[in-house]
This record gives structure tokens, C-alpha cells and sequence, in this order.
């Protein structure tokens, strides 16, 4: 069975006006090197018959150390990534400044099958981003939510998905 997750992807405008999102940066060995195409909206499994929106909050608070602000969620829908996970995402506008960020740690077996185990946080970084460089950045299955995010806030395609 396909894993599910949930997502809450924060949106703001830029002090130009353009609308901005922003996205986490995974820690640990396997990510620090990779960039575009690496990124990902604050994410997490759907545990037991938890809601999709109340698992997008919680995963927010672990991920960013901060509460989701107030406000209407905007319900982005479902992608498939490539290795099968299903992400549901909504959004939602706020601010947050990414270096009050402070993810919750992670441990994992690093080489696996080398009995050493590491703890580093499950997110290393977080950034506002253009809708463009959004695109670029995000994993390409969740590139789709902020053409979503566009379409839905009445602003210029970022080029390409759906």
C-alpha cells in the first residue's frame, strides 16, 4: 500500500508583491549535497486515520518548531511522487522568518547496515522562493502544488505541471 503524507505549503508576498513560498531543505548525509530538485513542502506521514489537514499542521510545527499561522487552508489536492508516496497539501498565507526554524531530530543508520547511528535535524534549512525557483528546487511531483497555489491565487503559470 502506497504511503500517504501531508503537507502545509506557506505562501506570502514578496515586498514587491510577488507571491513567494516557502520550502525545507532535508537534513542528513543522503541530502547535503543535493539542491534542486531536493526540496519539499513541511511534509509528513499519515498516522492511523488521522485527518490529512491536522497531520499537514502537526508535521508544520515538527518540521519548522513553529505553530501553522490562522487562517483559511486552501486545499491543494493529491500528487504521487515517483517512489509511489501520495502527498496531500494545503496552503496557507503567513510569514516566517527560516532562521527561527528549529526542526525536530531524526536518527538514522548511516551507512546502512553500519550499526553507527546519526541524529542531525529532519529538515537543515528552510527559504522563501519564488514560484520559479520553487519549481526548480521542490521534488517534481510537489512542483505541481505550487502551479496549484498559482492558479488558485489568479497568477502567471510557473511553467509546467498541472
Amino acid at each position: 500500500m502506497a504511503r500517504l503524507s501531508a503537507g502545509l505549503l506557506l505562501y506570502r508576498r514578496s515586498p514587491g508583491g510577488d507571491l513567494e513560498v516557502l520550502c525545507v531543505h532535508p537534513g542528513g548525509p543522503l541530502w547535503r549535497r543535493r539542491d534542486a530538485g531536493a526540496w519539499s513542502i513541511p511534509k509528513g506521514e499519515v498516522e492511523g486515520d488521522d485527518a490529512f489537514l491536522s497531520t499537514a499542521e502537526r508535521e508544520f510545527a515538527e518540521e519548522l518548531g513553529t505553530p501553522p499561522p490562522p487562517g483559511p487552508r486552501l486545499d491543494l489536492g493529491e500528487v504521487t511522487q515517483r517512489g509511489g508516496k501520495r502527498v496531500r497539501a494545503f496552503a496557507v498565507a503567513g510569514d516566517l522568518d527560516p532562521d527561527t526554524v528549529r526542526s525536530a531530530p531524526v536518527s538514522l543508520e548511516w551507512p546502512r547496515g553500519s550499526g553507527r547511528v546519526l541524529t542531525f535535524p529532519e529538515i537543515d534549512r528552510a527559504a522563501w522562493f519564488s514560484l520559479a525557483t520553487a519549481r526548480a528546487k521542490l521534488l517534481e511531483a510537489q512542483a505541481t502544488f505550487v502551479d496549484r497555489l498559482a492558479a488558485a491565487l489568479g497568477e502567471a503559470p510557473t511553467g509546467g505541471g498541472s
